[in-house]
């Protein structure tokens, strides 16, 4: 079978490889149909991702169609509509043992630490398969895992109906906030300075969309909030500067979520944590929100092929990749198709 691999850093191919066999009673042999592409694929190509060994076959935002299952297997059957959830855990250390696998010691992510889904077809345990309606589209499927990833940013931020939230960035991730913000309910402010993404941002629900290069950030949160200022600021770009403006912005008692993995330390006075009684949460992955995800995307209640600004079949890879280095700011989301 064909796969997308990044060999080393700097360079992917489509190889040939063998086709992966069933080992094990829970095993389910899933026919790939579509893979979205992360921000973390394109870390794994540049080389900046420290927990890939290569050579790698990418992909964790994945789904497709069951060709066999194992002996085990009672949940599915050949012919469901799948999507993957990509994470694998100990199930044994502190974060297992109090509910957050999605930061176990020995986590494990498909595409990442181990060979993805930008292959032909993929074999994975039962549990890791979650059925989706047949109506939904398979490029709609692989993306209920970044869909999840704006629940658990979302869960961790404590979002409720009726509370303000602002989003800075409004590349996939931020999207994914805004989508998730909105299904409970709050007001959603969007930051970004790319207007083409902040108009898109508008017509799938954000509230207020604001530039950095053209609004004062503050002063208008200020305004439209009457000086409260929003109850949960999501930062989605991962910057000193934005994480440190995330706690600026956030009102009394809030909550700020970050989703970056930014190394360079940020200044902060202790006053504005204090003072403010704020609550600062890193959101990594996702923990048990896939099942609440699909059901919503099932139910039609949740759209994800709305992030899709483009598609290639998975012979197009290159094109894909050319395309997401040389014109980001025109890319939402990009999914390869194997058909």
């Amino acid at each position: 079978m064909q796969a997308i691999q990044v060999k080393e850093p700097g360079k992917l191919d489509i190889v040939d490889v063998e086709k992966p066999p069933m080992t094990q009673p829970t095993d389910v042999l899933v026919k790939v149909k579509a893979a979205g592409i992360c921000g973390s694929d394109m870390h794994i190509y540049h080389g900046s991702n420290p927990f890939t060994i290569y050579p790698r076959i990418i992909g964790h935002e994945v789904a497709g169609e069951v060709e066999a299952v194992g002996e085990s297997v009672t949940g599915l059957q050949p012919g469901d509509r799948v999507a993957l959830e990509p994470i694998s855990y100990c199930g044994k250390c502190y974060a297992c043992r109090n509910g957050r696998p999605n930061v176990c010691v020995d986590l494990e992510v498909f595409g990442v630490h181990q060979d993805g889904g930008m292959r032909e077809w993929m074999v994975a345990s039962e549990e890791k398969w979650h059925k989706v309606d047949p109506s939904i589209s398979f490029e709609a499927a692989a993306l209920a895992e970044p869909m999840t990833i704006g629940a658990q940013a979302t869960s961790r931020g404590n979002v409720q109906a009726g509370g303000t939230v602002l989003i800075m960035g409004a590349g996939p991730t931020g999207l994914a906030c805004l989508m998730m913000a909105k299904r409970k309910g709050a007001k959603v402010f969007i930051s970004d300075f790319n207007v083409a993404r902040l108009e898109y941002a508008r017509n799938i629900g954000a509230d207020e969309v604001l530039n950095p290069g053209e609004d004062n950030i503050e002063e208008v949160i200020a305004e439209k909030t009457n000086g409260e200022l929003v109850n949960v600021v999501m930062d989605a770009v991962g910057t000193a500067f934005t994480f440190q403006q995330a706690v600026t912005l956030a009102s009394v008692a809030g909550t700020v979520v970050t989703l970056g993995f930014n190394e360079q330390p940020s200044e902060i006075p202790s006053l504005l944590l204090t003072k403010k009684e704020l609550t600062v949460v890193g959101s990594r992955l996702q923990t048990h929100q896939f099942a609440g995800v699909i059901e919503q995307v099932n139910k039609g209640g949740l759209d994800p092929s709305a992030m899709i600004s483009h598609q290639f079949s998975f012979t197009e890879i290159k094109e894909a990749i050319e395309l997401l280095e040389t014109n980001p700011e025109d890319v939402r989301k990009v999914v390869v198709t194997f058909n």
